[in-house]
């Protein structure tokens, strides 16, 4: 399973080396499969030609001889000539009677050799048995394999005189020797086949897989909030090509329907916040109505206590109306866009000025350098640590801690500037974690529920990050970090 869990490449180049080196291998095996065939056939071939040569002679010695052709008489017909018949065909022979008990051999012996005295156990049954009554018997012998070849010799009218036995060493040094060349020679040729296989499965597997590795990039940088661009292969194969067009088709549908779901979705947006903002607007607008009614009711120039009425009367309508000023502002700063005014700033020292506008005793001011420079806007800067330094402020007074404390802490962290507000508030709930920085969401009395929203959009313009960590009664800390020049 590992060898398939490989890069495409690796697996191209490792099949085509594995594929010659068992096609070596299966040449090889056939080869020597071959020449032991042919071993076998050269050596039967060769016995059955010495077999019927050495039968001629002792045929001919038999019409030639003036002795009795009977059994007994075998070992006097062949007394001498059998040695020639050995000198002449280069093969020992053996003459048995019909029972297998030892005539005349080509042997000449002081001492009678016991192992030739009489026919081996069970040769003389198949030997009866035989249809063409003939047996050959294999064996090895101090190394050596042997076939020894037994036949009957036979009268002028075909009754059976004596059993021939012919022992034939099979001899394979020539054979063995051509095998050696044989392979040596194809090891030759499938090691220069080897190494043409290895460069040509390096390059083919490498141009396979650049195509692939382009289109599986590009698909890896594909995203939706960005234009993502074509692939163009040229010469590239068949299979490549398709699997391209259907990238580009993909491209293009995506494109479209990215489209029309931006729109739909600021349409969307766009709707909610207008009812958002109209239900927030109605809010203030109640009171001032009912206001100003009871004051056309209730309304008598001749009043003594006028004068206080009217005062009263417009303080309210006044704090209404700053309460729609500020759902008015509140809007209008999520909505516009951080304008890119970049200035190198000291991050110690914007956030130490942003803390300034907040009266309560219990905020914290920590920073592990004098000095930390990062390119950003100021008044951006300052919105987002006073947005979250104001909800630290509001979780604390839903929680009211013996001790509060809000702690802003200030950081490099690697190549990055970071900022740290940390409160001992009421914290978030597990539910409403995922919600933190969605528009309109808020855990407040009042308000649009636009301040985090906002703060994170700031952040990701100025390719920052931001994240925080909770625990429900016991506090919140957010961290937001930003590129830090070095």
């Amino acid at each position: 399973m590992a060898f398939y869990k490989r890069s495409l490449r690796n697996r191209i180049f490792f099949s085509m080396i594995v594929l010659i080196l068992l096609a070596s291998v299966l040449i090889a095996v056939v080869t020597i499969f071959q020449y032991r065939e042919e071993a076998e056939d050269y050596h039967r071939e060769r016995l059955e030609r010495k077999e019927a040569n050495i039968r001629k002679h002792l045929d001919y010695v038999l019409e030639e001889t003036t002795f009795a052709l009977e059994t007994d008489q075998i070992p006097l017909i062949y007394k001498d000539k059998i040695y020639d018949i050995k000198k002449i065909h280069g093969l020992e022979i053996f003459l048995y009677d019909l029972d297998g008990n030892l005539l005349k051999s080509s042997q000449a012996r002081i001492l009678k050799d016991p192992s030739h005295q009489k026919m081996p156990f069970g040769v003389l049954d198949k030997l009866r048995a035989s249809p063409d009554k003939q047996y050959v018997v294999e064996f090895e012998e101090n190394g050596q394999q042997y076939q020894s070849s037994y036949t009957y010799l036979t009268d002028l009218s075909f009754k059976p005189l004596a059993i021939i036995n012919l022992p034939y060493i099979e001899d394979d040094g020539f054979i063995n020797k051509e095998l050696k060349e044989s392979l040596f020679r194809l090891g030759i040729a499938y090691f220069f086949m080897l190494l043409i296989a290895i460069a040509l499965a390096y390059f083919l597997s490498k141009y396979i897989t650049r195509s692939l590795n382009t289109v599986s990039q590009k698909i890896i940088e594909t995203r939706l909030d960005k234009r993502n661009k074509r692939i163009m292969i040229e010469g590239s194969t068949e299979e490549i090509a398709n699997l391209v067009n259907a990238y580009n088709g993909m491209i293009d549908e995506l494109e479209n329907s990215a489209a029309k779901l931006a729109s739909s979705e600021r349409e969307a947006a766009w709707r909610e916040m207008a009812k958002q903002v109209a239900h927030e607007i109605k809010n203030p607008l109640t009171p001032m109505r009912l206001t100003v009614q009871s004051f056309q009711r209730k309304f008598d120039p001749k009043d003594p206590n006028i004068v206080e009425r009217i005062e009263e009367y417009s303080n309210t309508l006044i704090q209404q109306i700053d309460i729609m000023s500020n759902i008015a502002s509140a809007f209008s700063s999520y909505a516009e866009m951080p304008a890119q005014k970049d200035e190198t700033l000291n991050v110690v020292k914007i956030t130490k000025l942003a803390l300034d506008i907040f009266n309560e005793s219990y905020i914290y001011f920590f920073a592990e350098e004098e000095e930390i420079i990062s390119k950003l806007d100021r008044t951006q800067l300052i919105r987002i640590v006073t947005n979250l330094v104001k909800n630290s402020i509001h979780a604390i007074s839903q929680k009211a801690p013996e001790t509060p404390m809000v702690e802003v802490n200030v950081f490099k962290k690697g190549t990055s500037a970071c900022i740290t507000v940390k409160d001992n508030g009421i914290g978030i709930s597990e539910e409403n974690k995922d919600k933190v920085f969605e528009p309109k969401f808020t855990t407040k009395s009042s308000g649009m529920g636009l301040g985090l929203a906002m703060v994170k959009n700031i952040v990701e313009t100025y390719k920052g990050e931001i994240s925080f960590v909770s625990a429900e009664n016991e506090g919140t800390t957010f961290t937001v970090c930003f590129p830090a020049i070095q």
